[in-house]
């Protein structure tokens, strides 16, 4: 929840009529975005730091993948901590998504621009072909888990500020593709929000190109988890 909160409200921020962010021309609004995406990994990895910080279901099968130790003893007890925390993290996006809307909701109503209204909520690519936007997801993804696991490895403690700074750094590098979702709670959740809320002139959730943020990031984290295994 906090996560998409901070997320969602940064887009809203920069793209929405009559905030305070508007009107900073294209570059500075990405950057503003990518910044306000990592200190919000920032604030959810805090806030979720009793489940071992588990905001993503892209890393938490990739560290399932992995063989963390989290999610022993056996086979089917593992799955089923996963799922739980993956339909905690779909509730979380939700929420922060409508918490979101009601921030900005005058913005809402006086945006025109269905797009930039999806836009707020889930990620859209900028060339639309499923299958490169789908590698963009996995390779994002892959570079999210497989650092964090590798943070593990390092006798340093940066922890929260690591991680969002990498959220950073790959939506700086990789995410102008697709937006990089890198979470497919991140863009699911919010998804379902976008379409359930009464917000005016919003158009289509876009449905068609939903399942490319939620497979690519899961293939993503799995091989992560898979490679970071045989690295160490």
């Amino acid at each position: 929840m906090m996560l998409l909160l901070f997320g969602c409200g940064v887009v809203a921020n920069a793209i929405l009529p009559k905030t305070k962010g508007t009107g900073g021309g294209a570059s500075a609004a990405w950057l503003l975005i990518n910044f306000g995406w990592g200190l919000g990994v920032f604030a959810g990895v805090f806030t979720a730091y009793k489940s071992g910080a588990h905001i993503n279901p892209a890393v938490t099968v990739g560290l399932l993948a992995n063989g963390a130790e989290e999610f022993a003893p056996g086979v089917a007890a593992s799955i089923g901590n996963a799922a739980i925390y993956i339909l905690a993290q779909l509730l979380g996006a939700f929420l922060g998504a409508v918490l979101c809307w009601v921030a900005y909701k005058q913005h809402f109503d006086a945006d025109g621009d269905p797009a930039a209204k999806l836009g707020v909520f889930s990620t859209g690519p900028e060339i639309r072909n499923y299958g490169w936007n789908f590698a963009t997801e996995v390779i994002g993804t892959f570079v999210l888990v497989f650092v964090v696991i590798m943070f593990g490895n390092t006798p340093n403690e940066l922890g929260p500020l690591a991680v969002a700074l990498l959220v950073v750094g790959i939506g700086a590098s990789l995410g102008g593709p697709t937006g990089y979702a890198i979470n497919p709670a991140r863009d699911l959740g919010p998804r379902i929000a976008h379409a359930v809320l009464p917000i005016p002139g919003k158009g289509t959730s876009d449905w068609g190109y939903s399942w490319v943020p939620i497979a690519g990031p899961v293939v993503g984290g799995i091989l992560a988890g898979l490679v970071a295994a045989l690295y160490g």
